[in-house]
C-alpha cells in the first residue's frame, strides 16, 4: 500500500505526487518561481508553498513549518483571548 501525499491549506486538501523525487522536483520549482516573483503569473505566494511541499521530504524544511504552525496557533488564540477580554469589558 503506497501513503498518499498531500498539503493542506486551510480546508483544503491538495494531491501530491507520490513519487519522492518529484515532490522534491515541484517544490524547488515551486521556490524558484517564487524568487521570480516580480514578473507576471508568478508570485511571492509561491515560496511558502514550494517550503510547505519540501516539509514532506526534507527535515529543515519541516522543522520551520512546524515552527510556524505553532507560532500561528499561539497567535490566533492570544488575539482570540484578547478579544474576549474586549468584549467582556463592554458588556
Amino acid at each position: 500500500m503506497t501513503k498518499k501525499h498531500s498539503v493542506r491549506l486551510g480546508k483544503y486538501r491538495v494531491p501530491l505526487p507520490a513519487s519522492r523525487i518529484l515532490r522534491i522536483f515541484f517544490g524547488v520549482v515551486l521556490l524558484l518561481g517564487g524568487f521570480l516573483g516580480f514578473l507576471p503569473l508568478l508570485g511571492f505566494w509561491m515560496v511558502p508553498l514550494g517550503l510547505l511541499v519540501l516539509s514532506i521530504d526534507i527535515a529543515i524544511a519541516r522543522h520551520w513549518r512546524r515552527r510556524v504552525e505553532i507560532w500561528w496557533g499561539n497567535r490566533r488564540t492570544e488575539r482570540a483571548a484578547k478579544r474576549a477580554r474586549r468584549r467582556a469589558k463592554e458588556k
